[in-house]
């Protein structure tokens, strides 16, 4: 494999001429399959462009009783569709049903009934059931089972049935306020836990708090209704694994790119009791926080639609097995390849379809001819229906596995999410510190359904690190705030250096929760700073965050000049952003010199980049920090509080950079060796990776932005000289995984980039990966051409004002996967 895969700033679309010659094109059609790129063995037939004036965009879709397809447009009817069967000729046939109901953004046949969850402003927005009355095979009555608040993108999505085969399956974006729920399997005492006020950037959904998107499990009459999991900022689409395990893939927030708080597209495994955190402006929790379920895979920016399990095609079973999540601003198709991990899995995306456009909307399996069919449509663009097949060589398989031990174990907890049978109390106690996360989480959420009274003294009584940290967790949400004390003597009992680094996290959260749970008035402040002051700085940039917001809650009188330190000393803008964000809220122990050097953060930080809220976020942390200050301390500071920054300040370190020498492959290929790079400096080559505004588009060892793909498994595909090579010269191979578009309009523009959003003909193209926000919008109607970009985005000359001591610093960190404890950087 080539190095034409990799690094980029580049564009994740790939390329189609479908648009060529579009002002002459008789009727719009759905993007031609034969520019795709699809997986070796698989084959696409466009099946049917929906013509737009008449049948609308379509959004969601179901399997019929007779095998036929049932579709919605987003904003209008239902329709029938009849396909002929993959491998025969015919064609397809659209019908409308003639019922009162549409805007559906979730369909499904069960119980002899078409389910349909509305969500649009034409219909009443929530779940109906439509019904053939007279039994003339014709749907003919909606019944409305239950009304839900909530509209628009964010509002109530899919329905699917359950495993049990007697409930279905319920999913609503965050937008959609809480129903009456009959029983619940997470605890309902969600609250925003926030150590400190957020900021709000442009305000989307400002007042809308926690629970955010859940998802819930029904009867089919849609009475009863119980909550699952919660947390979700706006997932459309849910589905089951063949072992009865639930997944989702979540939105991310594409305002919030390049800030700390910014949470890629993931895939979710929706465990029972689940709280995947997430807040509105600045305050979604980060995974690591031990009372927020973490995500399974990061998939990066984008607009997640419909999924699906290939269960039922003709696939191999590789894919039969994988995870189908539907990507529909970058038009990409993930196969997602899931895989035992303990309790939970872990997951390998495939791009198992990529095409421009492809706005993908839903995705399900035809058991009748075993294919896997796709719409895209979606926000009144242009509609297509797809099928897709398997045409290569068949192959023998290894049959599934099934649940292992501890997902057997997680499952057993889990059953007492709904019961208080008092049996799951020593199960959950005997659980609470056990090293998988996701069954410490089942036993802690176990607990916390039960009357406190009847486990808190055992529990308290454990000395297992995971189960002190829990306990406190646990006990803050649903105990008494009188154990406090006993509480504190737990955790401080906690060795800090010798815990792990996840454990330290834990200690953290849970000393937050008990101070925000259970109160952080003056008798415990002095206890807190004692024990966490000395902490700082620690280890991690993760502890340094979570420090810095209890000291600065806590008003620490010495907290201001190890931030101020740690702020200049930051490789990366959000780590910056997150320190500032902090201190803007710190009263005690500043002095002049520290005000200056904090302010004059703000001169560098207004170079920044990143999405739509990313320049009102910045401003208001200056905002709320000069709110603190003294009327004198204003005016002495007025220069640097009023100063212009350059715009042409080019790194996160604020230290322009000279010419040393116009690299080429050749006079670096020698020193980039793994076998010779000994004795190099970690923090070195994680500040010139910085320093290259890598971590501006780029994921590295879960840091850095998000636009481009992540960096950290770069050395386990590619040879150092790959990198090197790609690096040095961007554009002498780019793959079509991540090539730019060069769109050429009748008017005579030429628009390099990649499509990130469409709206009807509108397409929204970025033309500058280190600046979410350099949008460019070209109409469907007038482009002439679209082709390949030969250029890559990423820019050329990043090493060429690196000396070659700084560069082998550089490679080491790239080739250490962000690991500082290997042998690359030791001295022997």
């Amino acid at each position: 494999m080539t190095m034409k895969t990799v690094w980029c700033c580049l564009s994740t679309l790939v390329v189609a001429f479908c648009l060529t010659n579009l002002s002459q094109a008789k009727e719009p059609t759905a993007t031609d399959p034969s520019h795709f790129k699809v997986a070796d063995g698989f084959q696409v037939e466009l099946l049917y462009s929906v013509p737009k004036d008449k049948e609308g965009s379509w959004v969601s879709m179901c399997v019929g009783p007779d095998g036929n397809l049932i579709v919605c447009d987003q904003y209008g009817k239902l329709y029938n569709v009849a396909v002929p069967d993959a491998g025969q000729k015919g064609e397809v046939t659209v019908t409308p049903i003639d019922v009162q109901i549409g805007g559906a953004q979730g369909l499904v046949w069960a119980f002899d009934s078409l389910y349909v969850v509305v969500n649009s402003g034409q219909f009443p927005s929530g779940l109906h059931r439509v019904t053939d009355s007279d039994g003339d095979g014709k749907l003919d009555k909606v019944t409305q089972l239950r009304k839900l608040s909530g509209g628009g993108e964010h509002g109530p999505h899919a329905v699917m049935l359950h495993p049990d085969g007697e409930h279905l399956v319920i999913v609503c974006g965050n937008q959609t306020n809480e129903t009456e729920f009959a029983s619940s399997r997470v605890p309902q005492v969600w609250d925003e836990d926030l150590v400190l006020p957020r900021i709000y950037g442009r305000g989307f959904m400002r007042e809308k708090m926690a629970p955010g998107g859940y998802i819930a499990k029904i009867d089919p009459e849609g009475k009863e209704w119980e909550l699952l999991a919660v947390g979700f900022r706006n997932e459309y689409d849910a589905a089951f694994n063949r072992d009865g395990e639930l997944f989702t893939y979540d939105a991310d927030m594409e305002w919030d790119l390049n800030t700390p708080w910014y949470r890629p597209t993931r895939i979710c495994h929706a465990v029972s009791g689940a709280e995947f955190g997430w807040r509105n402006g600045s305050g979604k929790w980060p995974a690591y926080y031990e009372d927020s379920t973490p995500g399974l895979v990061d998939i990066g920016p984008g607009s997640p639609t419909g999924v699906a399990f290939g269960y039922g095609t003709d696939f191999p079973q590789k894919y039969q097995d994988a995870l189908y999540a539907c990507d529909w601003s970058y038009g990409k198709l993930y196969a997602v390849h899931l895989e035992a991990d303990g309790a939970t899995y872990k997951g390998t995306p495939e791009e198992f379809i990529t095409g421009t456009p492809l706005p993908l909307t839903d995705i399900i399996v035809r058991p009748k001819d075993k294919a896997l069919y796709f719409t895209v449509g979606g926000r009144k663009t242009q509609s297509g229906l797809y099928r897709v097949t398997y045409v290569g060589e068949k192959t023998a398989d290894a049959a599934p596995t099934g649940l292992n031990d501890a997902m057997k174990l997680r499952r057993q907890l889990e059953e007492y999410h709904v019961s208080k049978d008092p049996a799951g109390i020593d199960l959950a106690l005997a659980n609470l510190g056990n090293e998988d996360r996701f069954i410490r989480q089942a036993a802690r959420i176990a607990l916390e359904h039960q009357d406190p009274a009847k486990w808190q003294d055992k529990a308290i009584a454990l000395d297992n690190t995971y189960a002190v940290i829990d306990t406190a967790i646990a006990l803050a949400r649903v105990g008494d705030d009188s154990l406090r004390g006993q509480l504190l003597d737990k955790l401080d009992a906690i060795d800090y250096a010798s815990a792990t680094k996840q454990q330290k996290l834990g200690l953290l959260r849970a000393y937050g929760l008990v101070l925000m749970r259970m109160g952080d008035d003056a008798e415990v402040r002095d206890r807190y700073l004692k024990k966490l002051e000395p902490l700082l700085p620690a280890g991690s940039p993760e502890e340094n965050r979570m420090l810095a917001e209890l000291l600065v809650r806590l008003q620490s009188p010495v907290a201001a000049p190890r931030l101020v330190e740690l702020l200049e000393a930051a490789p990366t803008q959000e780590q910056q952003i997150e320190l500032a964000k902090s201190l803007r809220l710190l009263k005690a122990g500043w002095n002049d010199e520290l005000q200056e050097r904090y302010f004059r953060w703000f001169h560098k930080a207004a170079n920044y980049r990143g999405g739509a809220s990313f320049d009102l976020f910045v401003q208001d942390i200056k905002k709320e920090a000069v709110e603190n200050l003294s009327p004198e301390r204003k005016a002495a500071l007025a220069s640097i509080l009023d100063h212009k920054p350059d715009s042409s300040m080019p790194t996160v370190s604020g230290k322009p950079r000279t010419l040393v020498k116009k690299w080429t492959v050749e006079d670096l290929a020698t020193v980039v060796d793994p076998a010779t790079l000994k004795g190099r400096n970690f923090d070195k080559g994680q500040q010139l990776f910085a320093e290259a505004n890598c971590f501006a588009c780029h994921r590295f060892a879960q840091q850095g932005g998000a636009i481009g793909p992540d960096l950290t498994a770069l050395a386990g595909r590619f040879s150092p000289r790959d990198i090197l090579e790609s690096t040095i010269l961007p554009s002498k191979q780019v793959s079509d995984q991540y090539q730019a578009i060069k769109v050429l309009t009748e008017d005579g523009r030429v628009v390099i980039g990649r499509i990130v959003n469409l709206n009807g003909d509108n397409m929204q193209i970025n033309t500058n990966m280190l600046d979410p926000n350099a949008i460019t919008h070209v109409n469907r109607n007038q482009v002439d051409e679209i082709m390949p970009s030969e250029t890559s985005m990423m820019p050329e000359g990043l090493l060429d004002n690196f000396t070659e001591e700084e560069i082998k610093d550089l490679m080491a960190y790239l080739l250490s996967r962000g690991d500082r404890t290997n042998a690359m950087f030791s001295e022997n």
